[in-house]
């Protein structure tokens, strides 16, 4: 944060910091003092604006009122986006949490099954689960152990602000550790029920409302910047000063940034996110490929530019050379993750059968080390494969279930998700608890399974908004986008405007095939926040596939237009 630092010098007065944005940096856990955000925020205004004066004063972008009133406008965009960054950040963070909630009051309850205590519960769940949600409820059932009380109720009450279902769950959860054993049961199933309706309630209202914001990005960056494509000639030709830093500083500045704002205020507004199994660089099935992704990129880069340069205008090869090249190498690069990923998921899937089938077996009276080792060799799919190879580390090295599952080269150690964690430790307790464990390993398989499906049904309700947004960017803007620069070549041949060839307009085309690019990166980055949630190796792999979508639409909606203009 040294650069934070340096930036807040350029600001030498005090700045006052508000208690709520001190919360948003404490959240985030960045070691910064929130003065000296403030302070940044500020100083980078001061630096845009000079530079942005000077730049005016400099170089011939227009009339000196207009480039007046962009330099404050980006001066005041920037000191926002220093002072709004870290909320929007804090919110993203949030939602991915809040979307852990329904698998970790699960596992909460489960455990008040075995035993009505609510300390026991507290703890077990946030061992289970990881994240913020997780870490908070460790935090707080920590400090309530000196107090004979779970944590569960200042849990329960940091978290209503945002999510008033995971209030509702835990005071129910507090609340079936004292009620008579024949009322329990309904209590914890109520409790289930909640933090699922809640989820389901509130997410289907967020998706209600996306249709108008959507239509208004729609509107306002497609529809609008074609349709000032097409009137640039005719501005021009009317006298008005169309300059090329001008056509840069809108298509290449002003637009794309207009698009980031309109898709954080709608990111933020997102109550819950499903956040897909966090993968780093460390997971070993995740192949080092940054060399790799640097060389394909630029090999395919440059031979998109050279491919391009015989058959389209010189605006061409850039335009390829960088939509290929960077797509490419994001391909290369954030690929295997999606292939990791789909294997964890693939477990997830099975889990429901797989703690089925032991929870049945333990009712039964079989031990739960040997109802695991059955239910790997009925179940086929990568939850089987996890569950036999399990129960064979365990025979093999007579260790506990926790050991074999979670220990050094266990079954699942390059299996990073909450749910199957989680999942394992309920089994190692049910392990030592023996035949009334099963009813409540077969409680969770149904939740997980209800889980799913809610998750499941929250993504089709997205689904409308979302695909729309990602088919915008990747095909429908850029092949519009390329027959509107067609057309408005053959409007005028004005060689002022950079005419090189028969009715072609190289830098328009160059502009706004940067703004194509900007477009399919930031319209393919939202619709992925609204349906998942941000996580960078998906976001990088879907650009990847992106740009090189909208690298290919924007030249063949060119040729398209040109061929019959």
């Amino acid at each position: 944060m040294s650069y934070l630092q340096s930036v807040a010098a350029a600001w030498p007065f005090d700045v006052t910091v508000s208690e709520d944005y001190r919360r948003v940096i404490r959240f985030l856990d960045w070691q910064v003092a929130p003065a000296t955000v403030v302070g940044a925020g500020y100083g980078l205004g001061v630096a845009v604006a000079l530079v942005g004066l000077l730049v005016t004063a400099v170089l011939p972008v227009g009339p000196w009122p207009v480039g007046a009133a962009a330099t404050l406008a980006a001066a005041l965009g920037a000191m926002h986006l220093v002072h709004a960054g870290p909320r929007l950040l804090a919110t993203a963070r949030r939602t991915r949490a809040l979307g852990t909630a329904p698998v970790l009051v699960a596992f909460a309850v489960l455990r008040m099954r075995l035993a009505p205590s609510p300390e026991r519960a507290a703890a077990f769940a946030a061992a289970a689960g990881s994240g913020p949600l997780a870490d908070s409820l460790e935090a707080h059932a920590r400090a309530a152990r000196a107090t004979n009380r779970s944590g569960f109720e200042r849990f329960g009450a940091e978290w209503a602000e945002w999510f008033p279902a995971l209030g509702r769950a835990v005071d129910l959860l507090t609340a079936a550790g004292s009620v008579p054993p024949e009322d329990r049961e309904r209590t914890l199933d109520r409790t289930l029920d909640v933090v699922l309706d809640g989820t389901a309630d509130q997410m289907r209202s967020y998706s209600s409302s996306l249709h108008g914001p959507a239509t208004g990005i729609y509107a306002f960056g497609v529809l609008l910047p074609v349709a000032l494509v097409s009137l640039l000639p005719a501005a021009r030709a009317s006298g008005l000063a169309v300059t090329l830093p001008l056509v840069v500083a809108l298509y290449d500045v002003a637009l794309p940034l207009l698009l980031v704002a309109a898709g954080a205020w709608l990111l933020s507004r997102r109550p819950v996110a499903f956040p897909p199994p966090n993968l780093g660089p460390d997971h070993p099935d995740v192949p080092d490929r940054v060399a790799s992704a640097i060389g394909a990129g630029c090999v395919a880069g440059a031979a998109a530019a050279v491919g391009t340069a015989a058959v389209l205008p010189s605006w061409a090869p850039p335009i390829a050379g960088s939509g290929v090249g960077l797509g490419t190498g994001l391909l290369v690069r954030y690929r295997p993750y999606e292939d990791v990923r789909d294997r964890i998921r693939a477990v997830e899937a099975g889990l429901p059968d797989a703690l089925a089938i032991v929870g049945r077996r333990v009712s039964q009276g079989v031990a739960v080390e040997r109802a695991i080792e059955s239910a790997g060799a009925d179940l086929d799919g990568p939850a089987g494969t996890i569950l036999d190879r399990g129960a064979s580390r365990q025979a093999a090295l007579d260790v506990d279930i926790e050991r074999a599952f979670l220990g050094d080269n266990g079954a699942i150690e390059t299996i990073p998700s909450p749910r199957v964690r989680g999942s394992v430790r309920l089994l190692a307790v049910a392990a030592r608890e023996g035949r009334p464990a099963g009813n409540a390993l077969l409680a969770l398989g149904t939740h997980l399974e209800d889980v799913q499906r809610v998750e499941r049904e929250l993504r089709a309700d997205l689904g409308t908004v979302v695909e729309t947004l990602r088919s915008t960017g990747a095909y429908f803007g850029p092949l519009v986008g390329g027959a509107t620069v067609a057309l408005a070549g053959h409007m005028t041949t004005e060689p002022g405007f950079g005419a090189v060839t028969a009715g072609g307009i190289p830098w328009l085309g160059l502009a706004v095939g940067g703004y194509v690019l900007a477009m399919a990166a930031i319209l393919t980055t939202l619709s992925i926040g609204l349906e998942r949630g941000l996580d960078r190796p998906l976001v990088g792999a879907r650009i990847g596939w992106s740009l090189l979508a909208a690298t290919g639409s924007y030249l063949v909606g060119y040729l398209l237009a040109a061929a019959v203009a």
